[in-house]
């Protein structure tokens, strides 16, 4: 498992400077690489109490740049809805749809095969430069922020639709990170609050892969990543980088639904 936990380390660390400038998130890249080590509903909350951590430790550095009525108008309708997004996920969680013989056996189950299709669909949002450019009017912003919510309760998948909703309000590049920032926190908490009546009881599911450890070094990476990626910001684009992201995503979103990974 040594290998694992390295890259689990590697991508929350590298993820979560990326974010801060690119248009994937922590909790895209992150999801995949704790589904290695934890069954796939575990690390979908893993995943959201280290994009949590993430987001407080750049809430922390940026606040004073945040537009507090757009995370009022996009953020609350965005919480509101993670709340019907997580409810949907405790629905799916264990559900199997069928079983088959691949180099080994595997189980479809109706959560994998969501968060995975959803993997490879917001991957595109890095591949396609008409979806990577799309902008809605601010008179969307309420509607965009619970979309956003409630894809982000379901699969942590909020970042591609929030950058389309908040893109064209005229926010300079910090203000844009800060209030995006404040309002994922909002989903994050909506979330982990309806996750944590599950987990609260399965807590062992984390122990026995040893992810107490996993977990709490992948937290302080992602702090370490929102402080280089600060430092960054505005300094770099990785244009490159997005589409090979894109591409990896758009392979290990199917092999999810598939019940590989």
């Amino acid at each position: 498992m040594a290998w694992e936990t390295l890259l689990i380390l590697a991508v929350a660390l590298g993820a979560s400077a990326l974010t801060l400038f690119s248009g994937f998130g922590l909790g895209t890249l992150l999801l995949p690489a704790f589904a290695l080590v934890f069954p796939l509903d575990v690390a979908v909350a893993a995943t959201a109490v280290v994009h949590l951590v993430n987001n407080l430790g750049k809430g922390g550095l940026l606040w004073r740049l945040v537009d507090w009525p757009t995370v009022v108008r996009f953020g609350v309708p965005a919480a509101l809805a993670a709340f019907a997004g997580a409810a949907l996920f405790l629905l799916l969680e264990g559900r199997p749809i069928a079983t088959y013989d691949l180099l080994g056996r595997h189980e479809v189950t109706a959560l994998g095969l969501v968060v995975g299709l959803l993997i490879a669909f917001f991957a595109l949002f890095d591949l396609v430069p008409r979806l990577r450019d799309l902008q809605v009017e601010r008179r969307y912003l309420v509607a965009g922020g619970a979309l956003s919510g409630f894809f982000g309760g379901l699969s942590g998948h909020q970042g591609a639709l929030r950058s389309v909703f908040l893109t064209k309000i005229g926010l300079d590049a910090k203000a844009f990170v800060a209030t995006a920032t404040f309002a994922a926190i909002l989903v994050d908490v909506s979330r982990l609050a309806v996750y944590s009546g599950r987990y609260a009881t399965d807590a062992a599911a984390i122990a026995e892969a040893g992810g107490w450890g996993i977990l709490a070094g992948a937290a302080a990476m992602a702090l370490l990543g929102a402080v280089l990626g600060r430092l960054l910001l505005g300094k770099v684009t990785l244009e490159g980088v997005r589409v090979l992201v894109g591409v990896v995503l758009l392979i290990i979103g199917p092999a999810i639904a598939m019940g590989l990974v």
